[in-house]
């Protein structure tokens, strides 16, 4: 059973959950409002199966210890290493030892105001980005059971559609996935852990530039991208590209395609992978894939944002463009066809993407 808020609920509301047993009871969302996590400190998430902590910054010295995917490790500070690796030398220093940068996702825990006006917004509903390192979703079963599903992370981009009490008495946003047609896959998430996007933060950039001026260069062997503006760079940066692959029938490249393409379809949020409902954090399944800007149709290469790692400067896709959440969203917005608020997809002949 479950209660639906039209407005803030009181404690009475609270008090009339009949479904909390006691494995409810032992419940508590991953972050709230007591956690503490230090305002100066760099905070990182492992975004791999299991992490290397080095003596020394560089990946021949002798390995103290293992951390695991989404422990937090606290930064104490940055080593710009001479043993690199070329593509990426930041390492960053933590209790005990040295980990390298590549595999981890700088994160913070960010604590929001519930937005209720999502029970009378429209589907697809809101924008709602993830503010802490990571949420574990649920799906609301019809006997009443929950059942752990996505584990959603910071910066990933998600439809929010509703709010309804959660598994622990307090309120709980329900997430479209945009893969799943039937209701009854919507999952939950504390809603203190979800910010809602405005719509000024997706309004176009530069739209008085016509699109023909606007143009995408990216460099496969350079680990590039650069944004034009009348012949003139206006962002630069570095990108993964896809892991090269040998072309073999009957399975789909992960080499990013090279030629001249235009963006077509753009999505704030995607779901990426085998599209199976799971809970194994090793599966591949990429929900709330933000910022997606598609530039070829038969296989959908896109360029998007990531927080599964910050390997930039290295193939690490399965052929996408991979890039910093922020510079995926700044393109989201610059690019054509221009963005139109609450719309799952915005289709349309866009900007040129040159790969080579």
């Amino acid at each position: 059973m479950s209660f639906r808020f039209d407005k803030k609920p009181d404690r009475r509301d609270f008090l009339k959950f009949v479904g909390l047993g006691a494995g409810a009871l032992a419940f508590r969302p991953y972050y709230s409002k007591t956690e503490f996590i230090p305002s100066g400190a760099k905070t990182v998430r492992v975004a791999i199966a299991n992490l290397s902590v080095y003596k020394e910054p560089w990946d021949e010295s002798e390995i103290l210890y293992q951390k695991f995917r989404d422990d937090l490790l606290n930064v104490y500070y940055e080593v710009n290493s001479e043993h690199g690796p070329g593509y990426n030398p930041i390492w960053y220093r933590v209790w005990g030892g040295y980990v390298h940068s590549g595999h981890t996702q700088i994160v913070e825990t960010r604590i929001n105001e519930v937005d209720y006006s999502v029970n009378s917004t429209p589907l697809p509903g809101k924008i709602g980005e993830v503010t802490v390192p990571f949420t574990q979703s649920r799906l609301h079963n019809s006997n009443g059971s929950w059942e752990d599903v996505f584990r959603l992370y910071y910066q990933s981009v998600h439809w929010v559609v509703g709010v309804q009490e959660g598994l622990d008495g307090r309120p709980w946003y329900r997430i479209k996935d945009e893969i799943f047609d039937a209701d009854r896959l919507d999952y939950y998430v504390p809603a203190e852990h979800i910010r809602i996007v405005s719509d000024a933060e997706i309004s176009p950039i530069s739209p008085e530039v016509p699109w023909k001026e606007k143009r995408i260069e990216i460099s496969i062997g350079m680990q590039q991208l650069i944004a034009y503006e009348y012949d003139r760079p206006v962002l630069k940066t570095k990108v993964s590209t896809g892991i090269p692959s040998r072309k073999i029938e009957g399975q789909i490249s992960t080499s990013t395609p090279t030629g001249t393409f235009n963006i077509q379809d753009k999505m704030p949020s995607k779901h990426m992978g085998d599209g199976k409902m799971t809970a194994d954090l090793e599966a591949y399944e990429l929900p709330g894939v933000p910022w997606v800007c598609f530039f070829e149709p038969l296989t959908g290469v896109a360029t998007h944002g990531t927080y599964w790692h910050t390997n930039f400067g290295m193939t690490m896709s399965h052929g996408c463009v991979n890039m910093r959440n922020e510079e995926a969203k700044w393109i989201y917005r610059w690019s054509y066809p221009q963005v139109t608020t609450h719309k799952v997809e915005n289709i349309g002949y866009g900007t040129k993407v040159v790969v080579s």
